[in-house]
């Protein structure tokens, strides 16, 4: 499937160290799901966490969903144990938290081989560096870490969230340029689905092509808001036919709701056509 239109909508962090939250995942209308063996790991629990996820990983059952591990930090104990170990599980990417440049990400390439790498963009220097990392060449897609950032920034909580705009923007610039997915962080409140629903269209608006969830009950507000709605699915088809049409007759221009339509119109438009073709498919 074509990564442009290969939906992230909503990427669901599911700890590498539960069985029972690993089964309920193969059912969870997702999009991604990002198999922790960091954050929701405890300490005690690192070094079985490999394995009962290798097991989770080679029984399958996922389908459709992108299933990408976050392992610890290469400057942590678990690091490269967790590197060595994901490289050679059923899984389709591996996330490293906290890259700061691409060197990092050279680093883990040398430990995992071909597998397609991601980053957590998660810290100053990282927001920085962001055009570099998004350029390496086994990066598949960048993952907003907010709740780090804020932490590093010592900014105060806002629903609007001004103070990592700048970091918000860096990242994305990055990731367009250069082809990438990317994904908003999290957010925190789980039982909010109004704050939910304004922080995903925040998102959306911006470019994100979906958010990570903490919580199930996220899910359903995720996967509508970084979904095309019907109307601009009708504005689409609409879009393509007016411009086809004055391009087969060769007279005059394309003009749909008053407006004109022009080439990147309906290059657009054909992608929204194939992103919400591409949700139907892996909904079925």
């Amino acid at each position: 499937m074509d990564p442009r239109t290969r939906p992230y909508r909503s990427v669901l962090y599911i700890p590498g160290s539960k069985p029972r939250a690993l089964d309920k995942a193969r059912n969870l209308p997702v999009d991604a799901v990002i198999f922790d063996l960091e954050d929701a790991v405890s300490v005690e629990e690192k070094e079985n966490a490999r394995d009962t996820l290798a097991a989770a990983l080679a029984e399958g059952g996922y389908g459709a969903r992108v299933r990408i591990v976050r392992i610890n930090g290469l400057d942590t104990q678990w690091g490269r144990a967790d590197a060595e170990a994901a490289a050679k599980m059923d899984c389709d990417a591996i996330l490293l938290p906290k890259v700061s440049s691409s060197a990092d990400l050279d680093v883990l390439a040398e430990i995992t081989g071909d597998k397609p790498l991601w980053a957590m963009m998660e810290t100053p220097r990282g927001m920085l560096n962001a055009a570099e990392i998004a350029a390496h060449p086994k990066l598949q897609g960048m993952v907003m870490g907010t709740n780090d950032l804020a932490k590093e920034l010592h900014t105060r909580f806002r629903a609007d969230r001004l103070p990592m705009m700048a970091g918000l923007g860096l990242c994305l610039l990055a990731a367009k340029a250069e082809g990438k997915i990317i994904v908003d962080g999290v957010y925190n409140a789980f039982k909010d689905d109004e704050g939910l629903k304004v922080e995903c269209d925040q998102g959306r608006d911006m470019g994100f092509d979906g958010k990570t969830l903490i919580h199930p009950a996220q899910v359903d507000v995720t996967n509508t808001a970084f979904a095309p709605s019907e109307a601009e699915i009708d504005l689409a088809r609409r879009q393509i036919a007016a411009f086809e049409e004055v391009e087969a007759s060769g007279q005059g221009v394309a003009v749909v709701d008053g407006k004109i339509v022009e080439n990147l119109h309906v290059a657009t438009a054909r992608e929204i056509l194939a992103k919400a073709d591409a949700i139907a498919a892996i909904s079925a």
